[in-house]
């Protein structure tokens, strides 16, 4: 029987775990909207010297050269409260998100819960070019951790939340639950389970159903683009491949810069003002670079731009990004890619071939995202929620596929996962499936079991099992077919001296021996097996009965692995299928070899 085995290993724990990410996703929602308020008082005060919090761009500031001030201004505090306060909030969010998952047991500190979006808002306030998405998804990860914590929970249970928190966050910005939900799946979970995608999936939808109450509702850039024609899986291509490369070649450039700055002979403290002279000297030229400029996406979308302002406004955008994120500021990454991304697409869409130009900008807005990040499903859902453009869809998946693509083959880390590279942690982000999740202990384990009487003497037992023609390091010691110990050539060494002749079941009385089930996982035991130090462990019936079954070693806990090896090493060879002479057909007609795979043995009946 098998009713042990299902789908999905989970318990009730999980409801739990999905009520506290439904609190952890309304405090994200609530976050997200008080650090978009505060954005806007900064960026009031620094360039319109008013205490408000009304939306104003800081492109339309009467400053002149005195724009340069602002953001050095901002970056120098920034710099203060890395110094004094936490260096956690330097950076652009994701990339500390991410490393506490992994290296840190999802644990983060209440400094972190309220620097971060101060600093964040403060940078982005005085003209820093980032967007409030990647402080956002720190601050809500924070609150998801500090929630988890509160309630003494388990290290897995707390990254559930702290992710729930960080994707609920971005739901609150962006208005994108489903992309914020797969943002969960391709880059900060490591895993999809139940308990893991559930509290995600709901904590998204409570930020969604809360979002119209607090920040409004519709799509934040709407947009109705004509349907590709049948060149628009070439042109979406050739987005993607030009999207790929733009992100190489920023992601390069950052790091570059950023190798430039740790050479400078000052206190990390003052990095962020001294990158913030590039972004005030760039927002002089083009102020419209300025701030999260999430105004000047939904024009570059729309069209209405002309071609040299669009330049400009491309290759100073990514110069004081590049500048400002590598001296260690704080803000976040999306929103200055979506703008790079829709600026190239907005120049690159008159000599697209094939359907409208409308919609080129949106396209490579998506690749580039769904290249820089390596996560194209997200980039491609993400796009299509931020403007509900249908039509857009399934060129938005090509290109971000094909940006995805190029830089996995040309570059070894992402932006996101370099910062945390630099720090000395490795990051594989490949995942699949443990084979020792798919087995049971009852399929891999040994039935056939050599056993000792309980009723031996301890000297027998020496000779017989432990001598010249010892065969395992330990035995199960049982009781009519019943369990009552495991013994090894320590237990018995330490005993022998004084008491040889007792026999070996009197020592096991007052313990309990360590056992497996067969209903469990291979994984569960295999943990066991490597904090106890065992070899192989007894197989029991039950946890009442202790009727011996078989034994499971951790070469029986190897067996699983094969599959693995199959599946992604052993090639399958093709060979011609052999038909008799008699019923082959007159050399007119028309004849074709028919191949089979080897693993098949197909044979041909007469």
């Amino acid at each position: 029987m098998s009713e042990h085995k299902g789908d999905f290993a989970t318990d009730v724990r999980l409801l739990r775990i999905s009520a506290i990410a439904a609190v952890s996703g309304a405090l994200s929602t609530v976050a997200a909207d008080f650090l978009l308020h505060l954005i806007r008082f900064f960026t009031n005060l620094f360039f319109f010297q008013t205490l408000s919090t009304a939306n104003h761009s800081p492109s339309q500031n009467t400053l002149g050269l005195f724009v340069i001030a602002a953001p050095v201004i901002g970056g120098l505090v920034v710099g203060l409260i890395a110094r004094f306060g936490s260096e956690q909030i330097r950076g652009h969010g994701i990339p500390e998100a991410i490393e506490a998952i992994l290296f840190g047991k999802s644990k983060m500190s209440s400094k972190v819960a309220v620097l971060k979006p101060l600093a964040s808002a403060i940078a982005i306030g005085s003209g820093g070019p980032f967007g409030a998405e990647g402080p956002i998804i720190m601050t809500g990860g924070a609150i998801g951790s500090l929630v988890a914590q509160f309630f003494h929970l388990s290290s897995a249970e707390r990254k559930a939340l702290l992710v729930s928190g960080a994707v609920a966050g971005m739901t609150a910005v962006f208005g994108t639950p489903v992309a914020a939900v797969l943002l969960a799946i391709e880059l900060l979970l490591f895993e999809l389970r139940p308990r893991s995608l559930l509290p995600a999936a709901i904590a998204c939808a409570v930020a969604g159903f809360m979002r119209p109450l607090l920040l409004g509702s519709g799509p934040l850039f709407p947009l109705h683009t004509a349907d590709l024609g049948p060149l628009g899986i070439v042109s979406s291509g050739i987005a993607g491949v030009v999207a790929g490369a733009l992100s190489w070649g920023l992601s390069t450039w950052l790091y570059k810069m950023e190798d430039l700055f740790h050479k400078l002979p000052v206190h990390w403290m003052w990095w962020p003002a001294l990158g913030a002279i590039a972004v005030g000297i760039g927002g002089y030229f083009q102020p419209r670079t300025l701030g999260v400029g999430y105004d000047v996406i939904g024009d570059l979308l729309q069209n209405h731009l002309v071609l040299h302002a669009v330049i400009l406004i491309v290759l100073v955008k990514a110069v004081i990004w590049v500048i400002a994120l590598a001296s260690g500021t704080s803000g976040g990454v999306l929103a200055p890619l979506l703008m790079m991304g829709a600026g190239v697409g907005a120049i690159a869409a008159p000599y697209m071939p094939g359907g409208d130009p409308a919609v080129w900008p949106l396209v490579f807005m998506a690749a580039t995202l769904g290249g820089m990040m390596r996560a194209p499903v997200m980039a491609a859902v993400f796009a299509f929620e931020l403007t509900g453009d249908a039509n857009a869809l399934l060129p938005l998946l090509s290109a971000a596929a094909v940006a995805y693509g190029f830089t996995v083959l040309m570059m070894r880390r992402s932006i996101l996962t370099e910062k945390v590279a630099r720090r000395g942690f490795h990051i594989y982000r490949e995942y699949s499936i443990d084979p020792l999740e798919r087995h049971y202990v009852d399929e891999v384990m040994t039935r056939t079991v050599e056993t000792i009487d309980a009723k031996a003497t301890v000297a027998d037992v020496l000779r017989d099992y432990f001598g010249p023609r010892q065969k395992y390091r330990a035995y199960p010691v049982v009781a009519s077919g019943v369990l009552v110990g495991m013994t090894d050539r320590a237990l018995l060494d330490r005993i022998s001296a004084e008491k040889a002749d007792v026999p070996l079941g009197m020592f096991f009385a007052d313990t309990r021996p360590e056992i497996a089930l067969p209903r469990e996982t291979c994984r569960s035991v295999a943990a066991r097996l490597a904090i106890t130090g065992f070899d192989r462990v007894p197989v029991v019936e039950d946890e009442k009965s202790y009727r011996l079954l078989g034994i499971v070693s951790r070469h029986d806990l190897v067996k699983p692995s094969m599959s693995v090896f199959t599946e992604e090493l052993e090639m399958e060879q093709f060979r011609r299928v052999w038909v008799p002479r008699s019923t082959r057909l007159a050399p007119t007609s028309t004849q074709e070899d028919l191949r089979v795979g080897q693993s098949t043995r197909a044979e041909v009946d007469q």
